[in-house]
C-alpha cells in the first residue's frame, strides 16, 4: 500500500516527466485491448505501469557497439513472452516466490530477463559470469534456485557450474536470444497474483561468506522513486551503462529507474576507456553521427573516472575537444560517483576538463540501495561529502563511544570540542527485509526504536555531520541540515591510534593528492603502545618512483615530510609499503582484511616498524578481492 501511494504521489508531482503521463496515458487509453488471440499479460506492478505508458516508439534500450535499438513498445511485449516461457520451463513448479537466478550478458536481453522474472513474482538472482563456477555453486545452494536461467553466450558457464559439487539441484535452462522485439502491443495489465516477487544481491562477502540480501519488489519500487524525485530523471535522458549488473548500483540506479522515467539506457560492457571517450564525443564531432544522441546521464565508480582522466590525453586533438564539449553542463546533466570514496584530485580534474561539471557523490549499499545524496546544485556538492538523507530514507548516527542518538545540533562534543562519530543506521521503504535464510544475521544488524515506528539498519559505517555555510538552499525540500561525511567502515577504516579516531578514508584522499601517489589503502596494524597504528600500502606515481632522495623510488620518510603539512601528527601513517597494485573488486571496493594478510602476513603481531623506517615492495596479483 505504501509503495501504491507513493507512486501516485510521484506521478503528482512530476507532470513534465514520463512518469506523470503514466496517469494520462491509462486515463485516455484503455490498457486491455481487444485482441483475436489470447493476449499475454504482465502484472499490474508499478515497474510495469510505468513501463506500459511510456510511448511505444520511444526508445528503451541501445546497445552502443552494434548500434541495435528497442523501443519500450518492443520490451513490454518482449517481457510478457519471457515471463511466459519461463512459467512454461519451471517443471510444473509455481515460479511465485523461487529463487530464479541468471546469468545473462548486459544488454536488451539482461533487461528483459530481470523484467520478465520480476513479472512472474520470482526473486531474480542476477550473478557474474566473472565468478569462478565455486562461488556460483555457493550462491545457487544458498539463495536454493529453482532455477539457473542463461544466455547462448553463458551456457557452457552454466553447465560448469551445475555439473558437480551441487547441494541442490537447479532446472539448467538456456534461454533463446532476443533477435528482434514484437510490436503488436497486445499486453494487457492485470492484478497480481502475489507480493513474493523482487530480487537478491550478494554481498561481497569482505568480512564472512556472501550473504543473500532479499529486496522485495515494493523496496525496489521505493528505491527508484526516491532517486526519481532526487535525481530527476526524464524520459529525455541517455545514460551510458557502463556497470556490472549483479551489483545494486547497476540494476537499480542504472536500470530500474530510468525505466521508471522512460529514459534511454545504452549499453557499454565491459569498460573501455577509449570506446567511452568516442561514444561520449560522437555527437560533437565534426562529422557527427546523427544516430548517436549525446549521453546527459553518467554513473559510475571512480576508478573509472580515473581512468577516463589518465586516458584522455592520448586521444586524438579532434576527440579531447569533441569529448570535452560533452561532459560540458550543458550537455551531461548529471555525473555521479559512487560505490568508493572519491578522491579530491580526481573531483578536481574532472571538473577543469569538463568545463565546471562537479562530480554528485552519494551513499548507498546493497541493503539499502541508495541513502544519501548531495543535491543537483553544483553548491550541494560538496568535498568529501555524501549529502543528505534522500526521500523517503531516515537517517541518524549512534555515537561510536557512548552509544547515543547525535542529534542534530550536537554533532561536537561539548567537552573537548571535538567531532562525534557515529555509526549510521536507517529506516524507511527503502531497506531490505532480511538476509536471505539467515535469521541470525538479520536480527543482529537491525535495533529497535521506542518510537514505534520501526526497526533501523545498522549499516556499519561511521560518518560526521556538519553544517556548511551556503548549501541547502535549492528547491530540493530534502537537501537540506546538516551533511554527512563518510569516515569509513567501521570494521576496517576507522583506526584507534593512542586514544584518537582517525578516518583511514581522510587520509587516503589527501595521500592522493600528493603527485607521488597514484593509488594507496590506509589501514589499521596491531600495535601494543596504541592499540593501533596507521600504515599505507601505496602504489607509486610514475613521478613517484624516481621522487626519492638521490632518485630512489619515494620513502616512507619521505612521506611523512610531505604529509607533516596537511594532517595532524597520529594521522600520518608510520608504516608504508610499496605495491605494483592494489586488488578491487568490480564496483573498486578493496577487501582491506584481505590487503593486510597479503603485504603484511597473518601474523600482525610480528610486524615491526619504528618511526615510519619500514618500506617494502610487495607484487600483489591484480583482480578481484
Amino acid at each position: 500500500m505504501w509503495v501504491r501511494r507513493l507512486f501516485s504521489r510521484t506521478l503528482a508531482g512530476h507532470k513534465q516527466t514520463c512518469l506523470s503521463q503514466a496517469t494520462h496515458y491509462s486515463t485516455r487509453f484503455p490498457l486491455a485491448i481487444a485482441s483475436s488471440r489470447m493476449a499475454s499479460t504482465l502484472p499490474r506492478l508499478p515497474i510495469f505501469e510505468a513501463i506500459k505508458a511510456h510511448s511505444p516508439k520511444s526508445t528503451a534500450v541501445v546497445h552502443s557497439l552494434s548500434g541495435r535499438s528497442f523501443t519500450y513498445g518492443e520490451l513490454v511485449n518482449d517481457v510478457a513472452a519471457a515471463k511466459d516461457r519461463l512459467q512454461r520451463n519451471t517443471n510444473g513448479q509455481s515460479a511465485e516466490g523461487a529463487r530464479i537466478a541468471f546469468l545473462v550478458e548486459n544488454g536488451y536481453d539482461y533487461v528483459v530477463t530481470l523484467l520478465s522474472i520480476l513479472a512472474a513474482h520470482a526473486i531474480a538472482v542476477p550473478l557474474s559470469p566473472t565468478f569462478p563456477a565455486h562461488e556460483l555453486r555457493y550462491i545457487l545452494d544458498q539463495s536454493g534456485s529453482l532455477m539457473l536461467l542463461s544466455s547462448e553466450k553463458f551456457q557452457d558457464k552454466a553447465d560448469d557450474v551445475l555439473k558437480e559439487g551441487m547441494e541442490t539441484a537447479p532446472i539448467n535452462y538456456k534461454q533463446e536470444k532476443i533477435m528482434l522485439g514484437k510490436t503488436d502491443d497486445g499486453v494487457t495489465l492485470e492484478d497480481p497474483t502475489s507480493d513474493k516477487g523482487g530480487m537478491m544481491l550478494y554481498t561481497s562477502g569482505t568480512t564472512n561468506r556472501p550473504k543473500g540480501v532479499l529486496l522485495p519488489q515494493e523496496v525496489l519500487t521505493a528505491q527508484s522513486l526516491s532517486l526519481l524525485k532526487a535525481w530527476k530523471y526524464s524520459r529525455e535522458d541517455v545514460l551510458l551503462h557502463v556497470l556490472p549488473l549483479h551489483h545494486i548500483h547497476g540494476t537499480v540506479n542504472a536500470l530500474l529507474t530510468p525505466l521508471f522515467a522512460g529514459s534511454t539506457i545504452e549499453f557499454q560492457f565491459p569498460f573501455n576507456a577509449t570506446a567511452v571517450w568516442e561514444r561520449l564525443a560522437a555527437p560533437f564531432l565534426p562529422s557527427s553521427d546523427t544516430s548517436k544522441k549525446q549521453i546527459t546521464f553518467l554513473t559510475v565508480v571512480p576508478t573509472i573516472y580515473t581512468r577516463l582522466l589518465s586516458t584522455h590525453a592520448t586521444l586524438s586533438p579532434e576527440l579531447q575537444a569533441a569529448s570535452k564539449t560533452a561532459l560540458h553542463p550543458s550537455n551531461l546533466r548529471l555525473n555521479i560517483s559512487g560505490s568508493a570514496a572519491l578522491p579530491t584530485p580526481v573531483k578536481s580534474a574532472w571538473t577543469e576538463l569538463s568545463g565546471g561539471n562537479v562530480l554528485l557523490e552519494r551513499y548507498g549499499m546493497t541493503e539499502v540501495g541508495m541513502a544519501i545524496s548531495c543535491g543537483l546544485s553544483f553548491t550541494d556538492r560538496v568535498d568529501g561529502s555524501v549529502g543528505w538523507p534522500l526521500p523517503s530514507v531516515q537517517a541518524r548516527l549512534e555515537d561510536t563511544e557512548t552509544g547515543e542518538i547525535i542529534q542534530e545540533g550536537e554533532e561536537v562534543d561539548p567537552a573537548n570540542g571535538i567531532e562525534r562519530h557515529g555509526e549510521i543506521h536507517l529506516r524507511g521503504p527503502t531497506v531490505f527485509r532480511e538476509y536471505w535464510n539467515n535469521p541470525e544475521a538479520t536480527a543482529k544488524e537491525f535495533v529497535d526504536d521506542a518510537d514505534g515506528q520501526g526497526k533501523w539498519f545498522k549499516t556499519g559505517d561511521v560518518a560526521v555531520r556538519r553544517y556548511v555555510d551556503g548549501t541547502g538552499k535549492s528547491d530540493q525540500d530534502w537537501a537540506t541540515g546538516p551533511l554527512y561525511f563518510i569516515q569509513g567502515r567501521k570494521s576496517a577504516d576507522i583506526i584507534k591510534t593512542g586514544g584518537e579516531k582517525v578516518s583511514a578514508l581522510e587520509i587516503e584522499r589527501e595521500m592522493l593528492s600528493l603527485s607521488q601517489v597514484s593509488e594507496v589503502a590506509v589501514v589499521g596494524l596491531p600495535s601494543e603502545a596504541w592499540g593501533q597504528k596507521v600504515a599505507a600500502v601505496v602504489v607509486l606515481s610514475e613521478a613517484g618512483m624516481t621522487a626519492g632522495r638521490g632518485g630512489k623510488p619515494w620513502s616512507a620518510l619521505d612521506m611523512r615530510k610531505a604529509l607533516k603539512e596537511i594532517l595532524a601528527n597520529y594521522k600520518i601513517p608510520q608504516e608504508m609499503r610499496v605495491v605494483e597494485s592494489i586488488p578491487r573488486n568490480a564496483m573498486g571496493k578493496i577487501n582491506k582484511k584481505q590487503l593486510v594478510n597479503q603485504v603484511w602476513g597473518e601474523a600482525l603481531e610480528t610486524v615491526k616498524g619504528v618511526n615510519g623506517s619500514v618500506t617494502g615492495a610487495v607484487a600483489l596479483p591484480t583482480g578481484s578481492v
